[in-house]
């Protein structure tokens, strides 16, 4: 069986912590075998702007499980609907996700928490990576919000790692590695709903 896996960076600094971060799962998804198939998103070359609350908060998003605000989000929407895993990558602005990322889950959340158990997202293997080039502080908090996303959408968390530019080194490893395994444990998964 094949895998689609999305990884979706957002930072503006094309070479900087969060993009190596972005490119070592990339590396490790592609290690894990030929059956994977990767495709590396980076959110600051889109046109993806803010949710608007709607109407009266809510638009169609809560009706049809679309966002009726047209910009790149619908086709960026459906590619990570499509994937069987995804990986968030993105900068520490603040003790929170980068303001790209933000938006752009914001939108994703209005359309997929709202359908509950028939959430696009569910079930779906997750990893989270929140990458501090400044301070190294924010890490934490910026996880957790991520992590609070991923309930919403009802996506299963494989991992939540936290990088800075101390740990780069090791943390980019880390990264590969956590890549790899989840695919292992989707092939895992895949083979135990598999008829014998």
């Amino acid at each position: 069986m094949s895998y689609k896996i999305v990884v979706i960076t957002a930072s503006p600094n094309k070479d900087g912590l969060t993009a190596a971060c972005g490119s070592a799962a990339e590396k490790g998804f592609l290690a894990a075998g030929p059956d994977v198939q990767v495709e590396l998103i980076d959110l600051n070359s889109h046109d993806v702007g803010r949710c608007k609350a709607c109407g009266s908060g809510y638009g169609t998003c809560r009706s049809e499980h679309r966002c009726q605000v047209k910009d790149d989000f619908q086709s960026l929407h459906e590619c990570l609907a499509s994937a069987d895993a995804y990986v968030l990558v993105t900068p520490v602005y603040w003790g929170d996700l980068s303001e790209s990322m933000k938006a752009f889950l914001d939108r994703v959340r209005r359309c997929e928490a709202t359908a509950r158990e028939a959430s696009r997202l569910a079930g779906k293997p997750c990893i989270g990576v929140a990458a501090a080039g400044g301070s190294g502080n924010g890490t934490i908090t910026c996880l957790l919000n991520m992590q609070q996303f991923f309930g919403h959408v009802r996506s299963e968390i494989f991992d939540l790692i936290t990088v800075t530019r101390k740990s780069r080194v090791y943390k980019l490893h880390a990264i590969e590695d956590a890549a790899q395994a989840m695919v292992r444990y989707m092939q895992q998964r895949t083979e135990q709903v598999q008829p014998r």
